[in-house]
């Protein structure tokens, strides 16, 4: 039976609230996640066929209970609490108005956790995907992410991690890491590291999802909502990226009558008001800079003096080879393409080699009128990337163009 996307959303959006109310109740991580799993399926199941219940969150709190129960049954030592819990019925569950979506986004995100594995046990725990979903989603198997998810539980349970908010000292460190992750789920699904399509909607919205519920929680935060807009005024060019044959526009060359303006709205509000209220940060400046893009009704409108500055201060506050390569392109639009290719040659030996460096040279070159050599370069980079999209875009650009 089909999943239905309202009874998809709204299992999505309670599954870390479930969660959060069973391990505060019984302990237990790992256990507690694998029963809320289950309850999960079994709602996806029973509710698209007898619909809602009046209390979901309660249902899913008391199946997950039962389930958690059920294990228990095994082991004497808790059998007098499966006698206490056991006779709960499904409507009558507590729902406890607490919102523990934070805590669980830093324990999904603990220290010692790789972050390949932070990723995906923040997508199975706080954003509720099965396993299958998650591996489909990162084009991995679904052994992969299964052994991920296990291991990244075991090490959760050998660190002693225990399920609370951190300690105020960890706070600044441990919402950094939150956010990163949040961020590379992010990125991975508005461009796709390998395969053949450009972006992976899946990704983006749970990313975007799961900000917004981390911002509702923590609207103050100016780093938290200058990711939410960062987020936003991204995606809002999404149905501009591509034609309708998956073959990749390049920003300066869409339709940008396509481009999402509710989510541009959004999303240039909520950086003003962080910018006006709270500390600058590297995701605030990020967003400013996705707001002046969006701000330009056309490409050749687009304010690159502005831009040029607000990476300066990026630059500053956040080094890194993209922030690095980013500015790059906007010094050549504003003092030339010249004083960029001389300033990417300066740089070039702490970029690491990525394949983005040849295609920004590609895009210097090309600037600078020196086709031939632009063409080499676009070669390179096509040679190297693993997306399919980004591949058949910088071979095109090589190739050469016919004679009049």
């Amino acid at each position: 039976m089909k999943v239905t996307s309202e009874v998809e959303d709204l299992l999505r959006t309670l599954a870390p609230q479930v969660l959060g109310v069973l391990v505060r109740r019984n302990g237990g991580f790992d256990t507690c996640e694998d029963a809320v799993q289950e309850a999960l399926l079994a709602a996806a199941q029973q509710w698209v066929k007898d619909g809602v219940p009046s209390n979901p969150t309660g249902w899913l709190i008391t199946v997950a209970q039962r389930r958690l129960t059920e294990v228990w049954r095994s082991e004497a030592a808790r059998r007098r609490r499966e006698e206490a819990v056991f006779t709960a019925e499904p409507d009558d569950a507590d729902v406890p108005a607490e919102d523990d979506t934070l805590t669980l986004l830093t324990l999904c995100c603990h220290p010692s956790l790789t972050r390949v594995s932070q990723v995906a046990l923040t997508l199975r725990a706080v954003g509720g995907l099965t396993t299958p979903e998650i591996a489909r989603a990162l084009l991995v198997p679904e052994s992969t992410v299964g052994q991920r998810i296990s291991r990244a539980k075991a090490k959760i349970k050998a660190a002693g991690a225990r399920f609370a908010p951190p300690p105020a000292e960890e706070r600044d460190e441990r919402l950094k890491a939150v956010l990163a992750v949040l961020y590379l789920i992010f990125n991975e699904g508005h461009t796709t590291s390998s395969g053949s399509a450009l972006n992976r909607v899946e990704l983006t919205g749970e990313a975007i999802r799961l900000t917004r519920q981390l911002h509702r929680q923590m609207p103050a935060d100016g780093e938290v909502a200058g990711l939410l807009a960062l987020m936003l005024l991204t995606d809002a060019r999404r149905p501009a990226r591509t034609l309708p044959d998956g073959t990749l526009v390049p920003l300066a060359e869409q339709d940008r009558s396509l481009w999402d303006q509710d989510a541009i709205a959004e999303g240039t509000a909520l950086i003003t008001h962080a910018l006006a209220t709270a500390v600058i940060g590297p995701y605030q400046l990020q967003a400013a800079i996705a707001a002046v893009h969006d701000e330009a009704p056309r490409a050749e409108d687009t304010d690159w003096m502005q831009i040029l500055g607000l990476y300066e201060l990026l630059n500053s506050a956040a080094p890194g080879p993209m922030v690095t390569l980013n500015r790059i392109v906007a010094v050549a639009m504003v003092r030339g393409p010249a004083t960029a290719l001389a300033e990417l040659a300066e740089a070039e030996s702490a970029l690491g080699g990525h394949y983005r460096v040849d295609a920004v040279r590609a895009h210097l070159l090309k600037l600078a009128g020196d086709d031939d050599a632009a063409r080499v370069h676009y070669e390179s980079a096509a040679r190297r990337t693993l997306s399919l999209p980004e591949q058949r875009y910088l071979s095109a650009k090589a190739a050469p163009r016919p004679r009049p």
